[in-house]
């Protein structure tokens, strides 16, 4: 198992930075892949949309809504992933969960989630 823990959330103004951090532990030496997807205010409990993933060579793939604006970025060497905000919107108002993928010798492949931190941002 892998366990998530996300920090750094808060209250921002429109145009203000923030970032996110998220510590793996657990069975890190698993996990292929690591990201943050959100969820919006009046979403589904269960809805949880891409924000930016990076997987172990680097590659990241990021939602069109965020390109330019959030930078992902991992240290492996600490289990952990980040998130830099720039340019916040209030439509980036959301519950950011951390996420990471994992395969273990049994080959299944898994999803982990963090609890979720709160961004908001408004004047």
């Amino acid at each position: 198992q892998v366990q998530l823990v996300e920090s750094g959330g808060g209250l921002v103004q429109p145009g203000g930075s923030l970032r996110l951090s998220c510590a793996a532990s657990g069975s890190t030496s698993e996990i292929y892949a690591m990201g943050w997807y959100r969820r919006a205010p009046g979403a589904p409990d269960k809805r949880r949309d891409l924000v930016a993933t990076m997987d172990n060579t680097g590659r990241a793939r990021y939602a069109e809504s965020v390109k330019g604006r959030f930078t992902i970025s991992r240290d492996k060497n600490v289990n952990a992933v980040y998130l830099e905000m720039n340019s916040l919107k209030p439509e980036d108002t959301a519950v950011y969960y951390c996420e990471a993928d994992s395969q273990g010798s049994d080959f299944v492949l898994r999803g982990h989630w963090g609890q979720g931190t709160q961004v908001t941002v408004s004047l």
